[in-house]
């Protein structure tokens, strides 16, 4: 789940909010992330007993909502990755402009995106009196699940970056809202997506949670549907990048003339 390629995404790292800032909203935002899924799960529940189909439709539609604000809410600070694939697939695609994410930036956005994600899980089990840790008994592991989320996580990434590489970036929120939704229900899996919020649903035994054995397939098939999805992106769109950036950099120059001559 998850990403917003801001219009800083074509900025050297340079420009960007300092690490510890950008490392505060990718672990809030994911835990948000993980207490909206969880939380509206475990409300499903409650709510509609016994009907399966209408728990996944309450569980997806508040996904969509509190998805696409929290984009919003965080974008601006560390681009509301929320999503290690999504945080590694940028430091491929900008590594020779340098708007990528550094290696290292990456591991520690992992970090700390499975952090908040475990802490999410905790945070809905409590505000709906549950232990605070219950380790998930849901088995979601298959063959049909991994390809699901192979196709769902290659989704998302084509999403998030064809709209990064247009200059279309404004959509995100929304786009990846729908994307997530839409997969909800077209995905065997319900769209997982995300290896740090599959580990992060690993710690509630609710509607949401996943089984700890079925996290290795999970995690796997969503790093694939990574590689395909920057793929697909790079055979599409494959100079957008470099040239939004001169054009940016030739455009900032522009100014800087204007402003010695005035």
């Amino acid at each position: 789940m998850s990403a917003y390629v801001k219009p800083e995404h074509l900025q050297p790292h340079l420009s960007r909010p300092q690490l510890w800032r950008r490392l505060l909203a990718e672990a809030v935002g994911t835990g948000l992330l993980v207490t909206v899924v969880v939380g509206s799960g475990i409300a499903a529940q409650r709510l509609s007993p016994g009907n399966v189909g209408l728990q996944l439709l309450e569980n997806s539609t508040a996904t969509v909502f509190g998805l696409a604000v929290l984009i919003l809410v965080f974008g601006p600070v560390s681009g509301a990755h929320f999503n290690p694939v999504v945080s590694a697939v940028d430091c491929v695609v900008g590594r020779r402009t340098r708007a990528g994410l550094p290696p290292m930036d990456v591991a520690a956005y992992t970090v700390a995106q499975v952090a908040g994600a475990v802490l999410g899980a905790v945070l809905a089990n409590v505000m709906y009196g549950l232990a605070a840790v219950e380790i998930s008994t849901h088995a979601r592991a298959s063959r049909p699940a991994a390809l699901a989320e192979v196709v769902a996580t290659g989704g998302l990434i084509a999403v998030i970056f064809a709209l990064a590489r247009t200059g279309r970036g404004a959509l995100t929120a929304a786009a990846v809202g729908a994307y997530i939704g839409a997969a909800y229900w077209f995905t065997s899996s319900t769209s997982f997506a995300n290896p740090a919020v599959t580990i992060g649903r690993v710690f509630t035994d609710t509607f949401a949670g996943i089984a700890p054995a079925s996290v290795p397939a999970f995690v796997t098939a969503q790093v694939i549907g990574g590689a395909v999805g920057l793929t697909l992106v790079l055979a599409l769109y494959p100079d957008t990048t470099r040239r939004a950036v001169a054009a940016e950099h030739a455009v900032a120059a522009r100014l800087d003339q204007l402003e010695e001559t005035s």
